[in-house]
């Protein structure tokens, strides 16, 4: 099979499918893939619950741009309806009492959940992000065991609110390349884990008409990334997308009304713009990401935050 290139459709523009009545609820909206994600379902015109612990009146996580308030207002400027709630998903009562608030203000309904929150990255100036597992600083695993937990539980209200429609939409954001190893221990287990809950929940709803699904970015130019831009290279570059690419993914999903029979499945983003013919902002279509070389995927991680540590001393001196 010839591999995937990269192909180039136009100017970015993009016609979203009709969401207008949908309910979501993306975690992780402050920044990053979940603002992504956000703002696509808004030009696609869908009330859109933006989660998270970065608020205008609290501060943002590592000081990092990005509030679920500012991802909240840009989604209502594209014309859906973005709502800004607080909520660390690693709390429980924050996470029933989100549901909770979703049931009561949108009479029950809720058709889509993107499980994007992921607090891995945190911290990452402490210890290597690449280290050997019995280098690794157990606060790490704690974070990345928290994570995938967190996606379980808003699973599980999620599905709660789905189940009396017998209808909804489960997408669990991960990444993983087959057998390669991502270069970390903890890294590479827990992210397997987040593709192998998707696919456990679509066993679990079997008899339902809920669908639940993995999801594979790319090289994505979130925040974090465009920090340290200028130091990376040019290899990255030709494979990078942008948040909203993994949003258009989202909507298309979520707009099919075959996507039942994709319940299970682990799906890239560049094969589903294939699938749906659609491109990125800036008119290119990334194909679907795939570790190449011998650089693994926590290497380049621990280059990423090393060029961002730099950034920030030079920065306080």
């Amino acid at each position: 099979m010839p591999e995937a290139t990269e192909q180039t459709t136009g100017d970015g523009r993009w016609e979203p499918p009709a969401l207008a009545g949908s309910v979501a609820v993306v975690t992780g909206g402050s920044r990053g893939v979940g603002r992504g994600v956000a703002l696509a379902l808004g030009d696609a015109g869908a009330t859109v619950y933006v989660t998270g612990r970065s608020t205008r009146t609290d501060g943002s996580t590592e000081g990092l741009p990005g509030t679920v308030d500012d991802t909240a207002d840009e989604v209502t400027r594209r014309g859906g309806q973005g709502i800004a709630v607080r909520c660390d998903h690693h709390d429980d009562a924050q996470v029933a009492a989100l549901f909770e608030r979703i049931a009561s203000e949108q009479d029950g309904r809720l058709d889509l959940l993107v499980n994007n929150a992921w607090s891995g990255y945190e911290r990452s100036d402490e210890a290597r992000f690449d280290a050997p597992f019995w280098q690794q600083p157990m606060w790490r695993y704690d974070a990345y065991a928290a994570s995938v937990r967190a996606q379980f539980t808003a699973s599980r209200h999620a599905v709660e609110l789905m189940r009396p429609r017998d209808a909804g939409l489960l997408v669990t954001i991960s990444y993983t390349d087959g057998d390669t190893y991502l270069g970390q221990a903890a890294y590479d287990m827990f992210k397997a884990a987040s593709d192998r809950l998707s696919r456990a929940m679509a066993g679990d709803l079997r008899k339902t008409k809920i669908t639940s699904v993995g999801l594979h970015p790319g090289f994505v130019r979130t925040e974090r990334v465009e920090a340290a831009w200028s130091a990376l290279g040019s290899g990255p570059a030709a494979v990078v997308h942008s948040a909203e690419y993994v949003g258009r993914a989202i909507a298309h999903l979520l707009a099919d009304p075959s996507v039942r029979e994709e319940s299970g499945q682990v799906l890239a983003c560049g094969d589903l713009a294939e699938r749906y013919g659609f491109s990125d902002v800036d008119g290119r279509r990334p194909p679907a990401f795939r570790l190449e070389g011998m650089m693994s995927l926590a290497t380049r991680m621990e280059r990423l935050n090393k060029v961002i540590a730099a950034q920030k001393r030079s920065a306080e001196s």
